[in-house]
């Protein structure tokens, strides 16, 4: 019996966005009896899980087509050619390429090479335009841009993203306003380096003239969201958005990556400890309602315990309440995987499960200065949403799924906020 192609996406909400392009893609092309894999690559464990879940997904699909992509396939496309598992092997470009579908439906296992992948770096387009956002009901994500021209000696995604590319204003603009005709009441800007939106187009404009450009031509948008940033490239209007728009939410979620200056110079990030604390206290008094996520890493090569409480001491100096923190692990291709001085693995987790220990209770904290105030919560399902700084909420009776609700919090309950 015939079967549309299935999907298993893995890590970033990038991934996420394009394989809704990927499955509009493949019905538009007829592709059948199919199991698509997007890859993350992240962390040589990211690679490690996909291999796993490939076998799994063979198990279950003893007679599908098995065609892996994404940014593992990208960066090490042997990997998965070797698999006995895999039948085709996909590169980022290929994959959102109208051709490379109509190809495997047509006569996948015929003349066609089992990997394609090509020169990311030769890349210059996003393929923004293949889809006007994905999500829930409630909440969409825009794709602004895709690669980075950085180049952090523990990152291997710019050999899985190329170069950092953006999508138009213009462009950008007309798929929100789809959106909002759609009746999504929140939009989530998306992009691999959000703040180098803008350098590649006509007259380099930055991220805060398009989100001051969105704010001002889609005036029926009652949220915009901006996902991961770097603080140190963050422009005057931003800054300005932040202060006097009250329709951008205030959570920012940020690549701090570390708090000590030498393994900053180390990682090659172009901050230094200072440059965070002061952004966070900027953002703050521009508008108190602030509320900070970050990435960071636990046990970088040569982190000793004094850089490691540099880092500990930045989750109170910068007011971080949502960490997302990474385990440091050795990624094959990347400068950082050549430092002799590697961390020894049970330091790692300790480090990393002290970092979380100090994310609880910076969420703690912040769910308790939320109890008596008045929020405007977007509902995800009938029994839970998220306030502006991205706190989850919960309702004992059902609500709007899609819809901006106004209630005052009465509590709170594992982890979450009640009213």
């Amino acid at each position: 019996m015939i079967q549309p192609p299935k999907f298993t996406t893995l890590g970033c909400r990038l991934n996420a966005y394009e394989t809704e392009a990927m499955k509009d893609l493949s019905q538009q092309a007829g592709l059948s009896n199919a199991v698509v894999v997007n890859t993350c690559a992240v962390t040589a464990e990211a690679v490690r899980k996909a291999r796993q879940e490939i076998r799994k997904l063979r198990r279950e699909n003893p007679d599908s087509t098995i065609i892996v992509t994404g940014c593992a396939a990208q960066t090490e496309p042997e990997t998965f050619a070797n698999m006995a598992e895999v039948d085709r092997v996909i590169g980022n470009t290929e994959k959102m390429q109208p051709d490379t579908w109509k190809q495997m439906a047509g006569d996948f296992i015929g003349q066609t090479e089992k990997v394609q992948v090509d020169d990311i770096m030769s890349v210059t387009e996003t393929a923004g335009h293949l889809i006007d956002g994905f999500g829930t009901r409630s909440r969409a994500y825009v794709q602004v841009q895709n690669g980075c021209d950085h180049r952090c000696t523990f990152c291997i995604i710019p050999y899985g993203r190329g170069n950092s590319r953006s999508v138009p204003a213009g462009v950008v603009v007309d798929q929100i306003k789809r959106l909002v005709d759609k009746g999504f009441n929140e939009v989530v800007l998306t992009g691999v380096d959000l703040t180098s939106w803008g350098a590649d187009l006509p007259a380099t404009p930055k991220l805060g003239d398009l989100v001051m450009r969105i704010l001002k031509l889609v005036p029926d948008l009652p949220r915009l969201r901006i996902s991961s940033i770097d603080s140190i490239e963050v422009d005057d209007n931003l800054m300005q958005a932040i202060a006097t728009e009250p329709r951008l939410m205030p959570h920012l979620h940020l690549s701090l990556q570390h708090g000590d200056d030498l393994i900053l110079k180390r990682m090659a990030r172009r901050h230094l400890r200072d440059d965070a604390i002061r952004f966070t206290e900027e953002a703050k008094r521009l508008r108190p309602e602030m509320t900070f996520g970050a990435d960071i890493i636990a046990g970088f090569p040569t982190e000793t315990d004094a850089h490691f409480e540099n880092s500990l001491k930045l989750v109170t100096d910068c007011d971080l309440t949502w960490l997302h923190v990474f385990p440091y692990s050795k990624r094959e291709g990347t400068p950082a995987a050549k430092i002799p001085s590697q961390v020894p693995g049970p330091v790692i987790k300790a480090r990393a499960a002290q970092l979380r220990a100090a994310g609880d209770a910076q969420v703690a904290t912040h769910l308790a200065s939320q109890i008596g105030r008045t929020h405007h919560i977007l509902m995800e399902n009938p029994h839970m949403g998220r306030t502006e700084q991205f706190t989850e909420v919960q309702f004992d009776a059902p609500q709007v799924e899609g819809s901006v609700v106004t209630a005052t919090i009465t509590g709170q309950r594992d982890g979450q906020l009640v009213v």
